[in-house]
């Protein structure tokens, strides 16, 4: 898979914005150490901006910004050979020279970027308010390589958008049993309950999740999903 198949499988921007608060809010319940969680989302990141991460441990991330604009998506996968930093400290050509000036300023983002401002990034979409699709740049990938920009490892969760495959995923990153019913219900957007929480983590309370419900924007009793 490259970003070619995530441009064509990803949501409408609404949707994914609702599947990454509940990847995150899952995230969340499942590791209260928010530097072991894997997905991250925060409705603060800056004025009418929001952003959605991944961070593997490893090295390997994602970040979504969501903004009146649309939505913008970089990602990086550290060991890739369209990597900037394997390519004196470029982009690989064009993963970014069609990104619109709406987006441009995303691409040189502090937080995006490594050492000496470099883009730290081998996927790059966008998708404006009115647009149909998800946009790309046109891409010469490097021959012979798997998962040549990284998109495969990046955006499974995104293009596999079933509880089942998170279940699958958590499983396997958390080594701990994870309910099924319960996943269906975050991806759902159900405002949670401490009975819903204990399902997925026994030893979190509601109380504990305050500050991170309030962070992702996740729905709460009595409020309808926004």
């Amino acid at each position: 898979m490259t970003v070619y198949d995530v441009a064509r499988q990803l949501p409408a921007v609404a949707d994914l914005r609702d599947l990454c608060r509940s990847l995150a809010m899952l995230d969340a319940i499942l590791s209260p150490d928010w530097e072991s969680r894997y997905h991250s989302f925060d409705t603060g990141w800056a004025d009418g901006e929001e952003t959605a991460s991944l961070r593997n441990g490893s090295g390997d991330e994602y970040s979504i910004v969501f903004s009146g604009s649309g939505a913008y998506v970089r990602g990086f996968d550290h060991e890739s050979p369209m990597s900037p930093f394997a390519n004196d400290g470029e982009p690989w050509p064009g993963v970014t020279d069609e990104v619109p000036e709406t987006f441009r300023a995303f691409v040189e983002e502090p937080a995006f970027t490594g050492q000496e401002g470099v883009p730290a990034m081998t996927v790059c979409l966008w998708r404006g308010p009115k647009d149909e699709r998800w946009h790309h740049g046109t891409i010469d990938f490097p021959e012979g390589a798997v998962d040549p920009d990284g998109a495969t490892g990046l955006f499974g969760l995104l293009v596999d958008r079933s509880p089942e495959a998170f279940q699958r995923f958590a499983e396997d990153y958390y080594e701990v049993s994870v309910d099924l019913g319960a996943v269906s219900q975050v991806y759902a957007l159900r405002p949670l309950d401490q009975e819903l929480v204990s399902l997925l983590n026994p030893e979190v309370s509601l109380t504990d999740l305050a500050q991170d419900i309030v962070e992702i924007g996740y729905p709460q009793l009595g409020q309808e999903p926004v």
